[in-house]
């Protein structure tokens, strides 16, 4: 692996763990100012991200200008948009497959990441950047360009989709949904590999998060309605099993 990458890699777990020192100053900071301490959390969130991302973005500059972001035999731009387009119902298709496996495991259905994103929009709707396009972006270089694009130059697809999209699942720190996210990490590693472009999974995975953020905005007293009464049917039924 490229020693840029390797850098990429240390920049991105440095953001993850920024919050254990910088939130704490930035509550310090917001309280000695008079500012809601409330809106530490998403200001310390748009911040580190923003800044990640730029600085893995100068990292790779050479890259970028040298090759765009793209692999020898990359698919056309017509190619790559009828992919990226269709990518964002294949990532639906496959989580949903992936919720009903986990509900049949026993698995209680919900995320609490999700919920967690949401509040910190409802605190500060600037953070939907975040969630929706900054985190995607970071997410695909990370874990679809580097960890998968260098497992796939010695093993095979499956192999190197599995151990990539472990990872993606595990660096949610939702170990209860880790087959949701991994069959997500499955669905962009493929995009990725059948295009050569990471444009594509990239616009699959922010078009797939903006969506989840927009229904969850807007149709939430509707879909918390919804999850009790399936709650309610599973229970029913397994009373009888």
């Amino acid at each position: 692996m490229k020693k840029e990458y390797w850098i990429v890699i240390i920049v991105y777990i440095a953001m993850q763990f920024s919050s254990l020192v910088g939130l704490p100053i930035l509550l310090f900071s917001f309280k000695s100012l008079g500012i809601s301490q409330s809106l530490a959390v998403p200001v310390w969130l748009i911040a580190s991200f923003s800044i990640a991302l730029l600085i893995i973005l100068f990292i790779l500059r050479k890259e970028m200008n040298t090759q765009g972001f793209e692999k020898r035999g990359s698919s056309s731009v017509g190619e790559s948009v009828i992919w990226a387009i269709t990518g964002v119902f294949l990532a639906y298709v496959a989580q949903i497959a992936a919720a009903l496996i986990e509900t049949r495991l026993g698995v209680e259905m919900g995320s609490e990441n999700t919920q967690n994103i949401l509040h910190i929009i409802e605190l500060m709707p600037a953070a939907v950047i975040v969630t929706s396009i900054i985190g995607p972006i970071l997410e695909e270089i990370v874990f679809r360009k580097i960890i998968f694009g260098a497992l796939y130059k010695r093993f095979n697809f499956f192999i190197s989709a599995l151990i990539s999209s472990v990872v993606f699942a595990a660096a949610h720190m939702e170990f209860k949904h880790i087959l949701l996210y991994s069959a997500m990490g499955f669905t962009f590693a493929f995009l990725y590999v059948k295009t050569k472009r990471i444009l594509v999974p990239i616009f699959a995975h922010v078009t797939m998060n903006t969506l989840v953020v927009l229904v969850q905005t807007v149709y939430k007293d509707d879909i918390e309605k919804l999850r009790r009464e399936a709650e309610a049917i599973q229970n029913f039924i397994g009373g009888f099993l």
